[in-house]
């Protein structure tokens, strides 16, 4: 029986850090790569059609879950690996993903573990590790959700999951100004899609969201033991859980009197 075929999927928006070394840790081993663009302006084109001649813009923005669906709708193999520009394939999940395909078991996705850099140091713990994702999967079994951030594969009923070997390196932010930047507009996008659902809250339901963001990463999750970079990311995540909240509780105030 022939081995089923593969795309390795990517939506894109000004990567040209990262797709270099993200798309050489594909090229070789993957029958296909498909890249949708939302209008990059660095150049991620450039980089891009040195992999691959599957270079598809798409710039009209309706989320994240969209975007990849719009993705998935061009690809043509078997399979679909979702991956981010900002991650790259390690050998050992190369060939965990390479002995799945060769088993073709039915009915069955797979789940990819990534291990993140951030601020110096891979986090293993936080809540970060060990951080399995979907990410395998054959084109007529799933897809993803219309959220406009942190969408999430559908699987068809009876689809079981299964854990593939190796890790995915995602290498998450720059700097402190990356952070924010990402961050600012994750928090926009989750306030957007709350109010969108009729969502309301409050400043103490905001605090109380942050507080107990940074109790669970540092103390539960046992981020104290990254280090420096665990207490930052507790920080961090808890201002980013506020803002989110306290972005929903500003919409819904008076507006500025004429």
């Amino acid at each position: 029986m022939q081995k089923p075929t593969l795309t390795a999927a990517l939506i894109v928006k000004n990567e040209s850090n990262n797709l270099d070394s993200c798309l050489s840790s594909l090229v070789e081993w993957v029958d296909d790569i498909v890249i949708l663009d939302s209008g990059s302006t660095d150049n991620s084109r450039e980089i891009a059609q040195k992999y691959t001649k599957h270079f598809h813009l798409k710039t009209d923005w309706q989320g994240f879950g969209v975007q990849r669906q719009a993705a998935q709708e061009l690809v043509t193999t078997d399979y679909v690996l979702w991956i981010d520009a900002d991650e790259v394939v390690t050998d050992k999940l190369k060939n965990s993903i390479l002995a799945a395909l060769t088993k073709n078991t039915d009915k069955t996705a797979y789940t990819i573990n990534r291990k993140s850099w951030v601020f110096g140091r891979f986090i293993k713990h936080s809540g970060w590790y060990p951080d399995r994702v979907t990410r395998l999967y054959k084109i007529d079994e799933g897809f993803y959700s219309n959220d406009l951030v942190h969408e999430k594969v559908q699987l068809n009923d009876g689809i079981s999951l299964q854990s593939l070997d190796g890790d995915l390196t995602h290498y998450t932010y720059d700097d402190l100004q990356h952070y924010l930047v990402k961050s600012a507009s994750y928090a926009k996008l989750s306030a957007d899609q709350k109010q969108a659902r009729g969502k309301t809250t409050s400043l103490s339901n905001a605090s109380l969201h942050a507080f107990a963001c940074f109790i669970k990463m540092y103390v539960v999750k046992r981020g104290f033991l990254d280090g420096k970079q665990g207490f930052l990311l507790a920080v961090l995540s808890s201002h980013s859980t506020f803002v989110k909240y306290a972005d929903l509780w500003i919409r819904s105030q008076p507006k500025r009197p004429d």
